[in-house]
């Protein structure tokens, strides 16, 4: 009886590692121009609990948006590519934002308040949040090398895919993939 339970077990494990490896097989599939950069993980990584600050100095920690897909964003206002990927993020936040996805931008480094709000005029943006993570803690646990990078994390927090530099999150590609996941097809 033991043997047969641990046989089932296993073929049940082995069927979710299956499914989960046609999923992502699925979403690079409707990768295409600079979407070809977001490289999806064969298994979902923890992400680390590190506080970041909000606009106040209030402390949050990534664990208040579990339940939902977030393109996390780790960017800074002497960036140029930054400033050219920014507008692209909040379009995508204005298409899909809401209960089952959100864009969660973090300036990392020293970015003043008065700078980032300085940067978000310049470049249009009115709608993401202007978080920092002044001591780059969160960056460095994440291995933040470079900026931009942008991850996504699924609905328990974890990172799924992960894109170095900057990207047209407004791109046909890009909502395909952000679709396919709120839709639970990734």
């Amino acid at each position: 009886m033991r043997l047969f339970r641990s046989a089932v077990l296993y073929t049940a494990l082995a069927l979710c590692a299956i499914a989960a490896l046609a999923d992502t097989a699925a979403l690079e599939a409707l990768r295409s121009g600079d979407m070809k950069k977001l490289i999806f993980h064969s298994a979902p990584q923890p992400v680390a609990e590190v506080a970041f600050v909000d606009e106040t100095e209030a402390e949050l920690t990534l664990a208040q948006y579990h339940g939902r897909y977030v393109l996390l964003n780790f960017w800074a206002t002497w960036c140029a590519p930054c400033r050219k990927e920014m507008p692209s993020l909040q379009a995508l936040q204005a298409e899909f934002g809401g209960d089952a996805f959100q864009v969660v931008t973090i300036a990392t480094g020293r970015n003043s308040p008065a700078g980032i709000r300085r940067f978000f005029e310049e470049v249009g943006v009115d709608s993401l949040p202007k978080y920092r993570d002044p001591k780059q803690a969160l960056a460095r646990q994440m291995a933040v090398l470079g900026l931009p990078i942008s991850l996504i994390l699924d609905p328990q927090g974890n990172e799924i895919a992960r894109l170095r530099g900057d990207a047209h999150w407004d791109s046909d590609s890009a909502k395909a993939i952000i679709a396919a996941l709120i839709a639970g097809e990734g």
